[in-house]
């Protein structure tokens, strides 16, 4: 599967898994949204960080490649 792909749909997940627990935890309104973003970036950064090195591999591969 193409790592860009991988990488977005497991930072989506985080995110969802993180609104989910909040919202049982009863954060409601703007500060789930708020928090959910903070905590999955948080999460994203040292659980993806295979993920991100191979989007940023990728994209460094197609820079790379001559137009045309």
């Amino acid at each position: 599967m193409h790592p860009v792909i991988v990488y977005t749909l497991s930072r989506l997940g985080l995110f969802a898994v993180a609104l989910g627990v909040l919202y049982l935890l009863g954060l409601r309104t703007y500060v789930l949204l708020a928090v959910a973003v903070v905590l999955s970036g948080l999460a994203s950064y040292v659980l993806l960080s295979k993920q991100r090195d191979a989007v940023s591999e990728k994209i460094s591969e197609k820079r790379g490649q001559p137009e045309g």
